[in-house]
């Protein structure tokens, strides 16, 4: 066998396994592929206290985490005053608890927590920047509100 049909013989091999890669991991409009990736990873930032899209952010995540997919949010900035929001229409607290109860996690800033006088709590805990850079780099995806 010459180095020529050797080359031609390998570049056909490498063609039909990067082929059949492809086809088997992508999940464009393929619900079963998603099915085989397993759970997803979403790590949720929340770094407003508007209590519209704060409550939405933790329905989102509660949403995520019924579909079985693991869920970590981080608070950051004003996001830490999350669990003091109050409004008629958006219970906040509600939505919060429901998530830690479905073992979703919160992790607040501990800077940002300094900042306003405050601190953790059995719901809120205290975090890090080093711990917010590893649930980014863990993440599958990131998604802040």
């Amino acid at each position: 066998m010459t180095l020529k049909n050797i080359l031609l013989t390998f570049s056909i091999c490498l063609t039909t396994i990067l082929t059949a890669y492809a086809q088997t991991s992508s999940t464009c409009g393929d619900a079963k592929a998603v099915t085989q990736i397993g759970r997803s990873n979403l790590a949720i930032v929340i770094h407003s206290n508007d209590t519209e899209t704060v409550w939405n952010a933790f329905r989102l995540a509660n949403f995520a985490a019924s579909q079985k997919d693991t869920v970590k949010i981080f608070l950051l900035g004003k996001g830490v005053e999350a669990q003091n929001l109050t409004s008629e229409n958006f219970d906040v607290r509600r939505q919060m608890e429901s998530f830690v109860a479905a073992g979703g996690q919160i992790l607040a800033c501990g800077t940002c927590l300094k900042l306003r006088h405050t601190e953790g709590n059995a719901l809120c805990p205290v975090s890090t920047m080093a711990e917010l850079y590893a649930l980014i780099k863990q993440s599958q995806k990131v998604i802040t509100f």
